[in-house]
């Protein structure tokens, strides 16, 4: 089993932030942090990773996302821009190498277009792949909560683009938003803005990968833990659910054509 936390702290450098993240390492016993908006200058990302006891760290260009990991992980650094970091990872557990992908969008539709480009490219290897971060972007008008209506034309650059990579939603146990503005109540405002989204390569090797909303603490946004396990069972596997599905429109159709089909055999087969 490999775990990781990706977080939009919203600056490092407070006591509680740093506390957390110490705390959320030893509890959930973490191979991979991705702090995104540390508010505090790269170069000092290596004191940082001395205080979280990290082995290794990088930072992308503009500094708003910061990468580190153990050593039971060997991980290659691909490419990053001002969006994102993406890197090929061999976890000592895993006889798969995997691509990973930690996201900060821009909060702009058209300063976002470069990184949707970008995912595109990426999504053309034919490796496991797990895209996860801040997205700064919803698909569906049910992942806000107050405020103004939502114009889903705002979504859709990004709705076509997990079609286009072939991306699947992880889904996610916990709070339903991951993001709220912190103002009165009259104004607040929720919205899942952070998410995890993998291939069909990945859900063939490591289909137990599971996300959890913890707790945000110091935070406007809620830190994603990812605990990702290889599949090592090669028996059948009868039942499977993932809760992507039931947001395909032809869901339900499916499930009652499938109920509706003839069967014969003894009771307990049919």
């Amino acid at each position: 089993m490999m775990n990781a936390i990706c977080w939009n702290a919203r600056s490092i450098n407070t006591q509680g932030s740093l506390e957390r993240l110490q705390s959320l390492k030893k509890i959930h016993h973490i191979s991979i942090i991705a702090i995104l908006e540390p508010f505090t200058d790269k170069n000092q990302i290596n004191n940082y990773r001395i205080m979280l006891n990290m082995d290794h760290a990088i930072s992308n260009d503009n500094g708003k996302i910061w990468l580190l990991w153990n050593n039971d992980i060997t991980y290659t650094f691909k490419e990053s821009n001002d969006q994102q970091i993406t890197g090929e990872i061999k976890h000592e557990a895993f006889v798969e190498k995997f691509i990973f992908s930690v996201i900060y969008a821009k909060c702009r539709d058209q300063l976002r277009r470069p990184l949707w480009d970008r995912m595109l490219q990426i999504s053309t290897n034919d490796v496991p792949w797990c895209t996860i971060g801040d997205f700064n972007v919803i698909v569906s008008t049910e992942e806000k909560k107050g405020g103004v209506p939502y114009n889903m034309n705002k979504s859709m650059d990004f709705i076509s683009v997990i079609e286009a990579c072939g991306l699947i939603d992880m889904g996610y146990s916990g709070q339903h938003f991951t993001w709220c503005n912190q103002r009165a109540e009259h104004a607040r405002v929720w919205k899942r803005l952070d998410r995890a989204m993998v291939n069909d390569k990945w859900l063939e090797i490591m289909p137990q990968t599971t996300i959890s909303h913890l707790p945000s603490v110091g935070s406007d946004h809620t830190p994603l833990l990812m605990e990702i396990t290889e599949t090592t069972n090669q028996g059948i596997n009868y039942f499977k659910f993932l809760h992507c599905w039931v947001d395909n429109v032809s869901f339900m159709d499916t499930v009652t054509s499938c109920l509706n089909k003839e069967v014969h055999g003894n009771p307990m087969w049919r």
